[in-house]
């Protein structure tokens, strides 16, 4: 191993300038490689940088090369696995864990050993030595000195021994080596004569050390004196001290008197101050005023003064009451006393502002029960304004009355609710009474028989009448459903509203009148009632203090504490705690208090729909946009409130008929029965569709409810498509495609001129249906007004299909040219435009008047005769070429032809 070692030195560290201290041989645990050697160097170079370094033998020859190194700073732990056991396996902790074995246990300890010194002597670094055993650390280089020199080589710290021994001379000590050895020039060439001369020159001096000892013996005795002298000084001094001590000690108790004498004043003085404070706190606390206490046993609750200092006083009150006393103040007398006077005053306040809030709501119960019918020239509510400002002055009393006595504060609550129920009832019963008589046009003493219904009536018989004494042609003021609905059955005579009339209707000004009038009526209501609603509510919120604590009752009827109020829920006013299932939110029981005061608007409200509704159908769309529109309003300024979900569920009624209103539509177009004396024409469904469309677009302008209005298009228009097909099917005296033409020619030209979003489909299928209809009853109708001319082109165009080239079909028999001129000889211009007149007629006939078809099927019938007239032209140039013949007229003549019959008739 020292071989190697100076091997190593010599051929890898010496070039780099550092020292090698120790080396141990190992390989890498776990895995069977070669050998290597880890060597702990220094540099020779200052500031000493500390390495290991990893040394492997070359696999190309015997020399070593430097694979590794690392700094010594960088090591964070030493693992020797095994203290007590010899154990060859180690661990460094770097950057990471290097695991190796040792080729034996002596050399792992003294690669470990000197580790340890180099970290010691120059990083003074925290390294973990981990498993190493403390003697190795401590005794090792102990043990290391007493090894000569020349042995102390070949250990792993020799080296570093050495190391710690050497010490440079300084620069006085090169000076006198330098001068002794000028004047002993032979110490280069005679050392043992120098050394000689050194030790010679040594004994004189220890001599001439001892001699100067001797000489200062009579000193020593001097200082010796000296030291005696002192001590008996400090024996005097201790003396001195110990009498000052005694002197202090009887001072020092007459001190620790005084201040015993002072604490004992001080906490005098802390009790009487803490007593003070207990008084003053009791003092400032509850002591209530003369002021207050008269205020609260005979102040003014009528005046605003007198409300004003009843508020203060109760206020003063309350803090009286509500102070945390101390732990014993409630065991004193004075205390007791003023607790059970603020009782008494409490008790005695509650009791008198409970009689006098009492009084008012029976006085105004009675004062303002004035009904509408003195004011029937306006659809006005009364307003209870002036009521809830005079009552809020007591809000904070009633706040007070809800904190320190609940049982009069839910007394009062009913008393309330109890009075202005009967109010508001009589008040909207008159107010709806006025709102109907309104709607009906009469009279309150008519009592609810409305004269537009017989009129209705009247005029429903005289439509029925004229339908049966009618001379075959439907014209627009007569075309209601109704004159065909009242052959199917007379109970459809009572739909005075549906949209079999609605032609009728809306011919009529008064109708329209009516329809208006019902619209400024049920909106003036709504009007009425919403601030009315959202006063009152905005008044129990504010006066019965329901904004800022859980609601301590529940409203109850008078009749008795097992009655429920709307929605099932408990009707009996409790404290609180005496119900379980109470409510726990402030809003469900500010809209259950309202349920009570308000608990005939909706029904009111449902009587008035009702009304509507039967007086005319079609109100249910003035309704729904009005209700719509007023729920979402109500939704926007407190979604739930009492008068949101009122209307909302009055809204629900209002869409259930004008969902009914549109399945009766639907049912009576399903009914309807044509008559088999008189033509078609546009059915009473369509032009009732038109004037629904009209109408709902009017009144939907602005809705926010348009959804529903779309749905009931759709549902309506696939009805008239069906019901249209249903017609054409079933009629006998006019043809199918007229009336299928007609009718959804009149839709189509509705349905572009209304331009309803929804609809667009069905306006794009009713063009196409009434395009397709129009083009089969030209066909149809036309015909073959050449009849023998287009027979014999039929041949001919068969005898091509049959392979004969067409230049060729001259040659056959049948189909020469004398036979073509015969046959074009029975057809001359006058017997041709006589059979166009009779086609017009015929045309004429199968029209009606409304929709103003003639001269657009005419058109169609010219284009279509010309379409045929140059087909035969054709086939007479390909299959008789060079042969002259012609037709007797020209298709200037057709011209001719159909222009001067349409202008004869």
């Amino acid at each position: 191993m020292t071989a190697i070692k100076h091997a190593l030195q010599r051929d890898i560290f010496t070039p780099n300038d550092e020292r090698l201290l120790s080396i141990v041989n190992v390989c890498k645990a776990g895995k069977k490689k070669k050998n290597c050697f880890l060597c702990a160097t220094v540099t020779t170079e200052r500031p000493v940088q500390v390495k290991v370094v990893k040394v492997k033998k070359s696999d190309k020859g015997d020399f070593y090369k430097r694979q590794m190194a690392w700094e010594l700073r960088d090591l964070t732990e030493v693992d020797a696995k095994d203290s007590s056991k010899e154990n060859p396996e180690f661990d460094l902790h770097f950057e990471k864990v290097y695991k190796w074995v040792a080729s034996s246990t002596a050399e792992k300890n003294s690669f470990i050993s000197c580790i340890w010194k180099l970290n010691q002597r120059y990083l003074r670094k925290k390294v973990e030595f981990v498993n190493v055993s403390p003697q190795l650390l401590e005794e090792l280089p102990k043990a290391e000195e007493s090894v000569p020199s020349g042995e102390s080589q070949s250990v792993a710290g020799g080296d570093e021994d050495a190391l710690d021994d050497y010490q440079e001379l300084n620069a006085r000590e090169e000076q006198d080596i330098e001068g002794m050895m000028d004047v002993c020039e032979y110490a280069i060439s005679n050392a043992e004569a120098f050394a000689e001369k050194l030790s010679r020159e040594l004994q004189v001096l220890d001599g001439a050390n001892i001699q100067s000892i001797m000489a200062s013996e009579k000193q020593v005795n001097i200082l010796m004196q000296l030291l005696d002298e002192a001590l008996s000084e400090v024996d005097t001094i201790e003396g001195k001290l110990s009498s000052y001590e005694e002197m202090l000690q009887s001072v020092k108790e007459q001190m620790d008197h005084i201040s015993q004498s002072n604490l004992l004043i001080q906490i005098s003085n802390t009790n009487n101050g803490k007593l003070l404070d207990e008084i003053q706190f009791l003092v400032n606390y509850m002591d209530l005023s003369k002021g207050h206490v008269r205020a609260l046993q005979d102040g003014d609750l009528s005046s605003p003064k007198g409300i004003e200092a009843c508020i203060n006083a109760s206020e003063a009150l309350l803090q009286c009451m509500n102070v945390a006393l101390r732990p014993g103040h409630e065991k004193l007398m004075a205390v007791k006393q003023q607790q059970q006077l603020f009782s008494d005053l409490r008790d005695t306040f509650a009791r008198r502002l409970t009689n006098h809030l009492n009084n008012v709501f029976v006085h105004q119960g009675h004062d303002q029960s004035s009904s509408l019918t003195q004011h029937t020239a306006e659809l006005l509510l009364p307003k209870h304004s002036p009521l809830h400002r005079e009552l809020l002055r007591y809000a904070k009393l009633m706040e007070w009355l809800k904190t320190t006595q609940r049982e009069k504060y839910e007394g009062l609550s009913r008393t309330y609710v109890d009075y202005m129920s009967r109010l508001y009832e009589r008040e909207i019963k008159d107010f709806f009474e006025i709102a109907k008589i309104k709607m009906a046009g009469t009279t309150k003493e008519g009592k609810g028989k409305f004269a537009t219904l017989p009129r209705k009536e009247s005029a429903l018989k005289q439509e029925t009448e004229s339908l049966h004494g009618s001379s075959g042609k439907l014209t627009g003021s007569t075309s209601s459903l109704n004159k065909l609905a009242v052959q199917g059955s007379n109970s459809r005579r009572s739909q005075s509203s549906s949209l079999l009339d609605m032609g009728n209707m809306s011919a009529s000004d008064l109708d329209v009148a009516d329809r208006t009038k019902f619209d400024k009526i049920f909106e003036q209501v709504l009007s009425e009632l919403e601030p009315l609603c959202l006063a009152e509510q905005d008044f129990i919120s504010k006066f019965f203090k329901l904004q800022q604590s859980p609601p301590p009752l529940q409203v109850a009827p008078q009749q008795g504490e097992g009655e429920e109020l709307d929605g099932g829920q408990p009707s009996r006013m409790a404290p609180h705690g005496e119900h379980r299932h109470s409510m726990s939110s402030e809003k469900d029981l500010v809209r259950l208090m309202m349920n009570k005061i308000f608990q005939s608007i909706e029904t009111e409200l449902h009587s008035l729909i009702a009304l509507g509704d039967k007086i005319d159908s079609f109100h249910s769309l003035y309704m729904l946009v009005k209700m719509s529109h007023h729920v979402w309003t109500a939704e926007n300024v407190d979604p739930a409130s009492y008068l949101s979900t009122t209307l909302g569920n009055v809204l629900v009624t209002v869409k259930r008929n004008f969902d009914k209103c549109i399945s009766v539509q639907i049912r009576q177009m399903e009914e309807v029965k044509i008559s088999k004396k008189s033509k078609v024409g546009i059915l009473p469904f369509v032009t009732g569709f038109e004037e629904f469309a009209e109408l709902a677009e009017t009144i939907f302008r602005s809705a926010e409810r348009r959804g529903d209005l779309d749905k009931a298009y759709v549902k309506l228009i696939r009805a008239v498509f069906m019901n249209v097909e249903k017609v054409a099917n079933e009629s006998q005296k006019t043809p199918r495609d007229v009336v299928m033409m007609e009718n959804f020619h009149h839709i189509f030209s509705t349905l572009s001129r209304l331009k309803i979003s929804c609809l667009e489909a069905e306006r794009k299928e009713a063009k196409h249906k009434y395009t397709d209809h129009l083009g089969s009853y030209v066909i149809n109708s036309l015909g073959q007004p050449l009849e023998k001319l287009n027979h014999f082109f039929e041949g001919v165009e068969a005898r091509v299909a049959q392979g004969v080239r067409e230049e060729e079909v001259s040659y056959q028999l049948a189909f020469n040219k004398q036979e073509l001129r015969k046959v074009i000889k029975e057809y001359p211009g006058k017997e041709v435009k006589k059979g166009l007149d009779n086609l017009y007629r015929k045309v004429d006939k199968h029209l009606c008047e409304e929709e103003s078809l003639l001269q657009v099927v005419w058109h169609s019938m010219q284009d279509e005769f010309i379409r045929q007239y140059k087909h035969f032209e054709g086939l007479i140039g390909r299959c008789y070429p060079g042969s002259g013949i012609t037709m007797d007229f020209t298709i200037r003549d057709m011209l001719e032809y159909f222009s001067s019959i349409a202008q004869s008739h």
